[in-house]
């Protein structure tokens, strides 16, 4: 019995010291408006409500392989399969949505997780694919960010043909050589901003970074750079990948998750653990193979 008052006493303590961090971290953010005249349909279901329906709404970006995009007319790709995890391990059946992307985060959390858009949806129990920072967590006080299942990060793809001697590009390369990007991407901003504007020549921007690997197996460029996981889906003969060391770039990596409303905590430690459980068992990084993608651990 003591045992176990000491473990509990143990926990509170750490508890605690953890609230006390993140009310430091967060002490200088002025709170975002709360969702007004709302009703409980628009702003989500507890865990109970869910279970109790039998399925769990989902929602994923739309036209964004190999994470989430529809084949033959039905949503596939790894956060589809991700999310199938989490609705198995909460015992209901997952009920996918293909959403379009915002103009920015706030944007798709405010549409699909807290608020609901102006017009032509609701909101989602839980939406995958989202990129966690402790800072923009504090900013976004109606989401909570849970179970963190990869890290992505930018890599550069490229023909071994054109670089026969074994000697992978780097950005400065890309001063003579044509490279291929997503358009308003962030490895367009970094190539664009290469000191001089050294790189601007010869950069082609495409609409999706699986253009850009499609460019690269028709030989329209010499190399790609973009998040690793798209990169090697896009793979083909005679092309690989690489990850060298980018100077100056910002954020070259970075931590995928989950969001679910603030109000629901006891679904978002339930999407945790069967997260948990789905890294640990090694389905996650099955996934990802399945994709031709190579898994990268989250940082936890």
């Amino acid at each position: 019995m003591w045992d176990a008052i000491r473990k509990t006493a143990l926990g509170l303590i750490a508890l605690a010291c953890l609230a006390g961090q993140a009310a430091a971290r967060c002490e200088d953010y002025v709170p975002q408006p709360k969702p007004q005249n709302a009703s409980r349909d628009i702003i989500g279901q507890d865990l109970d409500q869910i279970v109790a329906r039998g399925w769990v709404d989902i929602a994923l970006f739309e036209e964004f392989p190999p994470y989430s995009y529809a084949e033959n007319g039905k949503p596939t790709g790894i956060d589809v399969e991700i999310g199938a995890l989490i609705a198995q391990a909460l015992g209901v059946e997952p009920k996918f949505r293909l959403v379009g992307a915002g103009e920015n985060l706030d944007a798709d959390l405010r549409n699909w997780i807290w608020k609901g858009p102006v017009t032509g949806g609701r909101v989602a129990n839980i939406m995958m694919h989202i990129p966690y920072d402790s800072t923009f967590a504090c900013r976004a006080e109606q989401v909570v960010f849970t179970g963190q299942y990869a890290t992505e990060s930018i890599a550069i793809a490229y023909a071994q043909s054109a670089y026969p001697d074994g000697e992978a590009p780097v950005p400065a390369y890309f001063r003579f050589d044509p490279v291929g990007v997503e358009n308003d991407s962030i490895s367009d901003f970094y190539l664009t901003a290469f000191p001089g504007g050294q790189l601007s020549k010869k950069m082609a921007r495409y609409p999706t970074t699986a253009d850009a690997m499609a460019g690269l197996a028709a030989g329209e460029v010499k190399a790609v750079m973009g998040p690793r996981t798209q990169l090697e889906a896009g793979l083909t003969d005679g092309l690989k990948v690489h990850q060298p060391p980018l100077p100056g770039f910002a954020v070259g990596q970075w931590t995928l998750g989950t969001a679910v409303n603030f109000r629901y905590r006891a679904l978002g430690y339930a999407v945790d653990d069967a997260i948990f459980a789905a890294i640990e068992d090694g389905r996650i990084a099955d996934i990802y193979a399945k994709y031709g993608a190579t898994w990268q651990a989250p940082e936890r």
